[in-house]
């Protein structure tokens, strides 16, 4: 164990999957780590139980109907309870040396702005924040003097195969995806896909949101454009190929021809304790890498036709500006829609197309605030609940 006082951390999002990889690290780590404080969507009684366990000094939750049983939770317990995304936002803005930011979707941007801004280290894993505004972002840690370590498993296998070379030595990055469910299926069986076979994701647990996407392959999509800002590469020098066995998570290409790659076994702990200790090293309980006993790795080229997703994606990248935002929105409520067995799977890509192609909504100026990345968001997801409010008719299970 490492000497000195225990590292300090927020968790935002530490009831869902990514937060339980963080709670593991911490408790694989005994007197290594101090909770500050913990924020959670709508479980009162799991968020109350994690912050007493981990003896955080205040607890917030984003659902503010939820605030009044997460209030009599902590009752007596001296823990702070806080509610709405303003409480979320109060809970990043406590004192703590590293963030953890894994709430999902855009509603997660404002309170990691809020820890960059204090200049706090902050392990991201909230990929739609970055794809949303991720220029905005940028700006925020770049004032606030804050560091931003890439959390997701393809990007932190980026970070480390990077080894702190120079990104003009970097002639290509190229992410892995599993293919998630779908990858053998045809065109036909995809379409009809129902939302159980969607959420069996053949090698992580994750949250239903992110595994939709997998489903789809616009989780991939989304983590092109989280790496264009991340390290700075165009999309011409971003690649994607499917690697079922999920064990390289990354390689980086240089100039003069080597490759490193980045390698693990497919367990978000990995990652997590990379984050949580960089530059420094501690266990994280993970399995260890076996290639004997792997045997056999085995890569693919991603299919467009069949995951349309992904095209969607890489043609929001190049083209930029509020692309990318509106990109992220529609998936959004495309995905609560499918989650909410309104649509079909795969209307999911058709609603997102329907709403990048509408005149003068993709091809604005490319948000240089956070104010800026929200207001088109709302309008997307306008567009995007009437997209789908035609296609919710059809479906009829």
């Amino acid at each position: 164990m490492v000497s000195g006082a225990p590292s300090s951390l927020t968790l935002l999002g530490a009831t869902g999957s990514i937060g339980s990889s963080a709670v593991a690290v911490i408790r694989a780590n005994p007197g290594r780590f101090r909770v500050e404080a913990v924020a959670g969507g709508r479980n009162a009684g799991g968020l109350a139980k994690l912050a007493r366990d981990l003896g955080a000094t205040c607890a917030a939750i984003s659902d503010e109907s939820a605030y009044r049983d997460l209030k009599n939770e902590l009752f007596g317990s001296g823990i702070a309870p806080l509610g709405g995304a303003s409480g979320v936002c109060e809970a990043a803005a406590r004192p703590s040396d590293r963030v953890v930011a894994a709430i999902t979707g855009v509603a997660g941007l404002q309170a990691t702005c809020v820890a960059l801004e204090r200049g706090a280290t902050v392990a991201l894993a909230n990929k739609e924040a970055m794809v949303s505004a991720g220029k905005a972002v940028l700006a925020v840690a770049r004032k606030g003097r804050a560091t931003i370590l890439p959390l997701d498993s393809e990007h932190n296998a980026l970070f480390q195969a990077l080894g702190g070379a120079p990104i003009e030595a970097v002639a290509r990055m190229t992410l892995t995806a599993s293919g998630g469910p779908f990858r053998t299926w045809t065109a036909e069986r995809i379409a009809a896909a129902t939302l159980e076979q969607a959420l069996a994701h053949p090698n992580f647990a994750m949250g239903s949101k992110i595994t939709v996407d997998s489903a789809s392959m616009m989780n991939k999509g989304l983590e092109l454009i989280e790496a264009h800002f991340l390290f700075g590469l165009p999309e011409s020098r971003l690649d994607v190929v499917v690697h079922p066995q999920q064990l390289i998570h990354g390689l980086v290409t240089f100039a003069d021809g080597s490759v490193n790659a980045g390698m693990a076994m497919p367990d978000m702990r990995v990652p997590m304790a990379h984050c949580l200790t960089y530059p420094e090293r501690c266990d994280s309980g993970a399995r260890g890498l076996d290639l004997l006993t792997i045997g056999r790795l085995d890569f693919e080229a991603p299919d467009d036709v069949r995951f349309p997703a992904l095209r969607l994606a890489r043609e929001a990248l190049k083209a930029g500006k509020s692309a990318p935002t509106v990109l992220n929105a529609a998936n959004e409520v495309a995905v609560e829609a499918f989650l909410a067995r309104k649509i079909r799977f795969c209307d999911i890509a058709a609603t997102v197309e329907t709403v990048m192609n509408l005149p003068g909504l993709a091809d604005q100026r490319e948000p240089e605030t956070v104010e800026e990345a929200i207001s088109v968001d709302h309008v997307s997801r306008f567009h995007a609940a009437q997209a789908l409010s035609l296609r919710a008719r059809r479906v009829t299970n």
